[in-house]
C-alpha cells in the first residue's frame, strides 16, 4: 500500500468534506492559482488546466506526496459560467439559467510529486433548473449566500431546491470532487481503501 502523504490542492469545506469520507489522512492547502478562462478556451479545457494547475502549484512544497486538485467550469449556452462572486452576477446567472439545463464538467487531476505521474479525469454532470421566479432566485439567493459557486447554486444544500432534473456520472462531482474517479485513480497508485 502506497504510504505517500496525501494532500488536497483546495480550500473547500465541501471537497474536504467529500475527500473525509475515504477516511484516509490528508492535509489541505490552498494553492495560487489564477482561475480566469483563457480567450477562446472550452469549458471542458479549462477545467482540465486549472485541475493541473493546482496540483503544480503545490507540487514544490510536497515532493513527496499524492496531491489532489478539481475544478469546475460550468457551460450555459455555449457561455462559460464562473463563480458570481457577487449577488447581482449570481441573480444574472440563475435568471440565464432558469427552465434551462447547464453542463457542469469537474476536472480531477493527481499527481504524484515524486514519480512525477499525473492523472486527470473529466465528470460530466448536466443540472436543470426549474423555471425560477425572481422571487425565488433573490429568496435562495439571500439564504445560501452560494457566491464561489460555479453556477450559483449549491446541490449539497438549498440549491438542491431550485433543480428539476439532474444527470451525470458522479453527484459528487457536482460539489467539487468527482469521488469515484479518485477512488480509481487512488487504485492506480496503490492506495488502497480496505
Amino acid at each position: 500500500m502506497n504510504s505517500q502523504l496525501l494532500v488536497l490542492a483546495s480550500s473547500s469545506i465541501f471537497r474536504s468534506e467529500l475527500l473525509k469520507r475515504l477516511q484516509l489522512p490528508f492535509e489541505a492547502m490552498a494553492p495560487n492559482v489564477d482561475e480566469t478562462p483563457l480567450p477562446n478556451e472550452s469549458a471542458r479545457t479549462t477545467s482540465v488546466r486549472l485541475a493541473q494547475a493546482k496540483v503544480r502549484a503545490l507540487a514544490g512544497n510536497y515532493p513527496d506526496a499524492l496531491i489532489i486538485g478539481s475544478d469546475q467550469v460550468a457551460l450555459l449556452d455555449g457561455r462559460q459560467l464562473g463563480k458570481p462572486i457577487t449577488h447581482d452576477n449570481a441573480v444574472k446567472q440563475l435568471r440565464a439559467m432558469r427552465g434551462k439545463t447547464t453542463h457542469f464538467y469537474t476536472a480531477l487531476a493527481l499527481l504524484n510529486s515524486k514519480t512525477g505521474n499525473m492523472q486527470i479525469e473529466v465528470a460530466e454532470n448536466f443540472v436543470s433548473l426549474r423555471d425560477l421566479s425572481d422571487t425565488e432566485i433573490e429568496g435562495y439567493l439571500q439564504k445560501e449566500q452560494p457566491y464561489h459557486c460555479a453556477g450559483s447554486a449549491k446541490t449539497e444544500g438549498l440549491g438542491i431546491a431550485l433543480i428539476d432534473k439532474m444527470t451525470g456520472e458522479d453527484p459528487n462531482a457536482l460539489i467539487g470532487l468527482p469521488m469515484i474517479l479518485l477512488v480509481q485513480m487512488l487504485r492506480r497508485e496503490n492506495v488502497l481503501l480496505f
